[in-house]
């Protein structure tokens, strides 16, 4: 794989310009039963192979896709998952572009090859996006992103900013959150648009919170407002999930407006 990719004179720029690149063997990390017993007889015989437990190859090892027989990683500087390329998934006439894709998806924080899976569904695609617009006319969208884990009592925020100004009268936001299927829990706040949003302890100025939801699981916001206004979703990793863990999130974002007897009184 990686020898078709490199043959463009583009990837290996790209690559030399933003990463520091380095190949690890499934033989050193004993990926397989079959690598593990080979490892060991080495091991009798006074090599030294890698230390699994060292940050770097923890990294790689979390990165590992379940029977895939080779995996290109993007790890950031404090060792977290940022991409995921499968050897598999790397196929076709396409794939020198779609490699370069993957290095400028990971780069962007879009997480490619990992929102996927945490959604349990192979042909799943991120859609909407991280603005959404409500209006009369269209009240609802499903905004698909994901959050990560941060550090015990600090906040890490993914946020999806909603513009409900359309509403001129006010109404009602209602936000329907489903969590994918990877292992962090998520916790999620929506604040009012002018709101700074917190980086540690408890969103104090959050308007409606819902905390701790598990992977596959539901849970909905709801907050009535009465004016047109915007506000700002965060999604982020629960406190009690594993630092630097993610998962990825389905948000369903709808306004029900103020019925126009209410509105004229």
């Amino acid at each position: 794989m990686r020898a078709v990719v490199l043959s463009d004179n583009r990837n290996i720029a790209f690559l030399n310009e933003n990463f520091i690149n380095t190949w690890v063997s499934n033989f050193e990390l004993e990926r397989t039963p079959n690598k593990k017993a080979y490892m060991a007889v080495r091991r009798e015989q006074g090599y030294k192979p890698l230390d699994r437990m060292h940050p770097l190859a923890q990294g790689i090892m979390k990165g590992w896709k379940k029977n895939s027989p080779s995996d290109s990683l993007i790890l950031s500087p404090d060792l977290e998952l940022m991409g995921r390329m499968p050897v598999n998934d790397l196929l076709g006439s396409s794939m020198i572009r779609d490699y370069l894709t993957f290095l400028k998806e990971s780069l962007d924080g879009k997480l490619p090859g990992l929102v996927e899976e945490a959604l349990h569904n192979p042909g799943a695609v991120p859609i909407g996006g991280l603005n959404v617009v409500l209006t009369p006319q269209k009240p609802e969208q499903e905004s698909l992103s994901i959050f990560r884990t941060p550090e015990p009592g600090y906040q890490d925020y993914t946020v999806i900013e909603i513009d409900a100004t359309a509403f001129e009268k006010g109404g009602v936001l209602t936000i329907d959150i489903s969590v994918g299927h990877a292992e962090a829990a998520g916790s999620f706040d929506l604040f009012a648009d002018d709101s700074k949003l917190p980086t540690q302890g408890a969103p104090q100025n959050a308007l409606a919170s819902a905390w701790g939801i598990s992977p596959g699981e539901t849970n909905r916001i709801i907050y009535t407002f009465d004016r047109g206004q915007s506000f700002r979703f965060g999604a982020t990793g629960d406190w009690f999930s594993e630092k630097g863990s993610i998962n990825a999130f389905l948000a369903t974002i709808s306004v029900e407006p103020v019925p126009k007897e209410e509105a004229e009184h």
